[in-house]
């Protein structure tokens, strides 16, 4: 085979190559095999015209198109081995020619990886990160839990609404004296300022008491998600049912008891909420750690002609593995966009904002496997398996089934050369 690789830029090219005068035959010869078969022609059964037959009445070129399919599968890897490239997604196919007596001609355009150059990876220098627990953040942690566990009582029916009750009410929407879809409801119980409603609502009710029946106006926002409501003055109806305060329980041993089986005292309540904190904290610092000396590597190296198609398909393999997520939790796409109000589309641009940092991540650590000459295992891969059952509640033998232990090592190589990157990163 003829091939000949030509490089055009921002990652792409273009390989020419050749289908063989014998290649051909066998191609156009699979292809009459197939097309015959379903054939009706006077003076044959069916599925037994000849060769030359056929030839008279379709004309050969009839059949390579199908001939084409058929071949490519096969051509097209070898002339990228000849060419010696690396494509990165699927090429775009034409035909150059298709001359009867001569080999066929065809061009691909292909993105291909980029030239990595490695600069400093290892013993990079990262800002320092904070990890300690200050024993505010432990009271604010335990105000929260004691705001989790607050009862509302009702007040008294003289007593006003103040920030942070909650009102039970009625209440029914106006646009122009005219009621819309959506603005009714009966016994909807409100926190004040939770900020739940329509700016300015929650306001309105702050000082009403029990049986009171008020006019409450707003302005729905521009952004509004109902286009027929955006940016109109409203006005509700509301009757006041009740109004409840936070009742909130005494900090005491009791109370830590209560909000967790692992400790009997306030104290060991509070070592335990600071265990967490610091457990928090530090996950959080490592991954800016990790995060900032990726980036840093990234910045130190240099990666020649990245094809954008390697960054869209990054785009789309994060969107399948987040969705596959769900789906194995028992939530379909669909569903997925309904319980949150979004789209594919949204999802896609969440996961567009870093996709160009991951590729790049992706191509420093295949390059550092590359350079440092990373091997893996069997013990390492049969390490990996285990993790992946205990992490999928999945069988080991599921496992195997469904990831190859190719893929697995690949992955594994990936880990080690990250962590060339972060277990030598310097905090400064």
């Amino acid at each position: 085979m003829t091939a000949n690789w030509e490089k055009t830029e921002n990652g792409y090219g273009v390989l020419t190559f050749e289908i063989s005068e014998p290649q051909k035959k066998v191609a156009i010869d699979k292809a009459f095999n197939k097309v015959k078969k379903n054939l009706n022609v006077p003076g044959f059964r069916k599925g037994k015209v000849t060769r030359s037959v056929f030839n008279r009445m379709f004309g050969e070129t009839s059949l390579y198109e199908d001939a084409l399919n058929n071949v490519l599968p096969v051509a097209y890897p070898l002339a990228v081995e000849e060419a010696g490239i690396d494509p990165v997604a699927q090429p775009e196919i034409s035909v150059e020619s298709l001359n009867n007596d001569e080999p066929w001609v065809i061009k691909a355009k292909v993105a291909v990886k980029p030239v990595v150059k490695l600069g400093q990876f290892e013993g990079l220098e990262v800002e320092k990160q904070d990890r300690s627990v200050t024993d505010d953040e432990v009271e604010d942690r335990l105000k929260a839990e004691q705001e989790k566990n607050a009862e509302l009582i009702v007040k008294e029916a003289d007593q006003p609404a103040e920030d942070g009750d909650t009102v039970v009410i009625d209440y029914k929407g106006f646009v122009d004296g005219v009621a819309f879809e959506g603005g009714e409801d009966k016994n909807h119980s409100l926190e004040l300022g939770s900020n739940q409603f329509i700016p300015g609502f929650e306001e309105q009710l702050i000082g009403t008491k029990e049986g009171d029946e008020v006019e409450v106006k707003v302005t729905f926002p521009s952004e509004y998600h109902s286009e027929a409501l955006a940016g109109k003055e409203a006005t509700f109806e509301v009757k006041v049912h009740e109004v409840k305060t936070k009742e909130l329980p005494e900090l005491d041993d009791e109370f830590a008891k209560d909000v967790s089986e692992d400790v009997s005292t306030l104290g060991e309540l509070k070592e335990k909420y600071r265990k967490e904190l610091e457990d928090e904290k530090k996950q959080l610092a490592d991954e800016k750690v990790q995060d900032s000396a990726i980036r840093k590597a990234i910045d130190n190296a240099e990666i020649i002609d990245l094809p954008e198609v390697m960054v869209t398909e990054e785009v789309d393999r994060q969107l399948d593995h987040y969705l596959n997520n769900m789906r194995r939790q028992g939530i379909e796409p669909d569903l997925y966009y309904q319980i949150t109000g979004s789209t594919e589309d949204d999802l896609k641009q969440q996961f567009t904002q870093d996709a160009d940092v991951r590729t790049k991540t992706n191509l420093i650590l295949e390059q550092i496997v590359k350079e440092k000459d990373i091997e893996v295992s069997e013990e390492e891969i049969e390490s990996e398996i285990k993790s992946l059952a205990d992490e999928y509640d999945m069988d080991e033998k599921q496992v195997r089934n469904t990831v190859s232990t190719d893929m697995l090592a690949e992955d594994i190589k990936l880990k080690k050369a990250l962590g060339l990157i972060t277990e030598s990163v310097k905090e400064v």
